[in-house]
Order: C-alpha cells, then sequence, then structure tokens
C-alpha cells in the first residue's frame, strides 16, 4: 500500500499541471496565487486514498479531488473577505495583495472551475458527484452564516457549535471522502460510511484546531495562539467554560470577551487560565477523543482489505496528534 506522502505527491503533480497562468490575469493570477499557497490538502488527500481503498483508479479520482481543493480555497477567499483578515498561510490574503472586487470576483470564478473539474466523468458519476458537492456546498455557506451569527451571541449551545462546524468544515471532508468512493464505484453503503467516517474526523480535527490556536505551540502552530481569544470567538473551549465554570467565571469570560480594549497578551493569559481553571480544556481534549472515536467505529464497519483500513486509521490518527 502507498504511503500517504505518495497521494499528496499525486495531487500536487495535477494541481501544478492546472494551476497555470490564464487571461485576464486580474482574474486568473489571485487563482494561481491561492492554490500555489500550501497548506495540508488534506481532503483531496482523502479522496485518493479512498478511490484506492476500494480498488479505483487513483488517476481518475484526482478531477474530484481538485473539484474539492478548489472549492476550499474559494471559500478560503470569501472567508478572509468577511473576516477582514490581512494574513492567509503567513502571506497576505487575496483582498489585501489585490482588492476587494477582485477577491470576490476570483472567488466566484473558483467555484465555477470546481464544478467544471467534474465535467471529465460519466454521466452517473456526474450526477452523484454535482449532487453531493451542491449539497455540500451549501451547507459549508450555512456554517460560514452561523459563525457569523455567533459572534455577537453568548447563549451558543454545543449542539448549535458543533452544528456550525460539522457544515463549516466537517462536511466537506466527508465529501471528499465519498466522492473517492464514488468514482471507485464503490457501493451505495461504502459510500455513506466513507461520508460518516470523514464527518466524525472532521468535527475532531477542528476541535483539535480550537485547542491548537488555545494550547499550541506557537513555533510549530503556525498561527498566532491565542487568535481565537483575540477575535472573541466562541469555540468549544468557550463554551465549555461557560457551561462548567462558577458565576465568577462566566461574568469574567463575557467581560474578556465583551472589552474590545483590553490588553491582548493580558486577554490571553487570563482565558487560557479560566479554560483550564473550569475544565474546559481536559473536556474539549475528551470531545477530540470522542469523535476520533466514533470515526474508527465507523471505519470498522466498512468492507475493504485490513491493510487498506490501516491506512485510513493512520491517517486520522496522524490528523489528531498533530501539533500545527
Amino acid at each position: 500500500m502507498k504511503a500517504i506522502q505518495h497521494y499528496q505527491s499525486q495531487f500536487l503533480a495535477h494541481l501544478e499541471q492546472y494551476n497555470h497562468a490564464r487571461t485576464p490575469r486580474h482574474l486568473y493570477d489571485p487563482i494561481q496565487y491561492i492554490l500555489g499557497l500550501g497548506g495540508k490538502r488534506l481532503r483531496p488527500t482523502l479522496t485518493l486514498m479512498t478511490a484506492d481503498c476500494f480498488g479505483g483508479d487513483v488517476s481518475a479520482s484526482l478531477d474530484a479531488a481538485l473539484a474539492i481543493e478548489v472549492f476550499h480555497n474559494f471559500s478560503l477567499i470569501h472567508d478572509d473577505i468577511m473576516d477582514n483578515a490581512p494574513l492567509r498561510r503567513g502571506q497576505q490574503t487575496v483582498h489585501e495583495k489585490w482588492d476587494l472586487n477582485t477577491g470576490i470576483l476570483s472567488g466566484d470564478a473558483m467555484l465555477i472551475m470546481a464544478y467544471q473539474l467534474f465535467e471529465s466523468y460519466n454521466a452517473t458519476q456526474f450526477q452523484q458527484l454535482t449532487a453531493l458537492f451542491s449539497k455540500t456546498a451549501l451547507e459549508v455557506c450555512e456554517g460560514q452564516q452561523y459563525d457569523v451569527d455567533f459572534e455577537t451571541r453568548f447563549d451558543v449551545t454545543i449542539p448549535e457549535y458543533i452544528k456550525m462546524i460539522e457544515y463549516k468544515t466537517a462536511v466537506l471532508v466527508a465529501a471528499a471522502m465519498q466522492m473517492g468512493a464514488i468514482v471507485a464505484d464503490a457501493t451505495k453503503d461504502a459510500q455513506q460510511q466513507c461520508y460518516d467516517f470523514g464527518r466524525n474526523l472532521g468535527v475532531a480535527f477542528q476541535l483539535q484546531d480550537d485547542y491548537l490556536d488555545a494550547f499550541g505551540d506557537p513555533k510549530t502552530f503556525g498561527k498566532q495562539v491565542g487568535g481565537d481569544i483575540i477575535e472573541n470567538k466562541k469555540t468549544y473551549l468557550f463554551l465549555k467554560a461557560m457551561e462548567l465554570g462558577t458565576l465568577e467565571t462566566q461574568t469574567e469570560l463575557k467581560a474578556l470577551y465583551g472589552n474590545a480594549k483590553e490588553n491582548l497578551d493580558q486577554k490571553i493569559v487570563r482565558t487560557l487560565h479560566l479554560f483550564e481553571q473550569s475544565g474546559a480544556a481536559d473536556t474539549t481534549k475528551q470531545a477530540i477523543q470522542s469523535y476520533t472515536k466514533a470515526a474508527f467505529d465507523v471505519l470498522e464497519t466498512i468492507e475493504m482489505d485490513p491493510n487498506k483500513k490501516q491506512l485510513l486509521r493512520d491517517f486520522g490518527s496522524q490528523l489528531m496528534t498533530r501539533t500545527s
């Protein structure tokens, strides 16, 4: 069985071939730029791995994997505009490097380009892939809206938050896996199992991201530790601290998240203390383990070669033990 790095290198070669200069340059240069910024390439790698696990032709799944990656980066361009973010992966965001209108239009073009990539498949696969893709794309938009809505609410519940990260993050991981199964002509049951595995893994991945944002090592995390706290994001850690903490903890957290003039370093230190003191930090780690176990429980039900199944398990384990 091929190593995970082999799938990644196959995808990157396909991406490089696709990501070339086009005209008009002011539309396509930003697309070439964002697709070249790197990233984990988690989703397309899962598409290729899943196709291979069901005995499919990995090269035949490359366009579906690329569609997922193009869509993901389209969403990042528009997310960065909505967040007024200056940096993405350590580099200028598209709307900062060019301008706001360019970011909007180039993002729109990427969404269309993602759909075009499904045109290489036969009629049955095209219908299945585009139906799944449309459902997923709309859910990602819904997840983003939930995220925006939560910024001004202090009464967000844990189930609401889980639904938000499921839509904003996990469904795209799930769809990436199901697309690999579709291209490999796996059974409907197997396709659904792949989706469920990816969805649980995606939730665990986002919860791990929440935890690393607060408690990660600045040398390895790759982003500013405490960024979510600075932006007053109601993450799982925050919500659990509000749920488990004393009245004094709740009052202080509300004050910390409601005071824009707070000393940021002091705000981060104090908030992290409250996360740990309330038990929210430990509870978040338990939730990560719980969703990871749920993913692996689904994986055990999928009929495939045990060695291939172990590859997916290893991939999931690597995601949950990462430091960046």
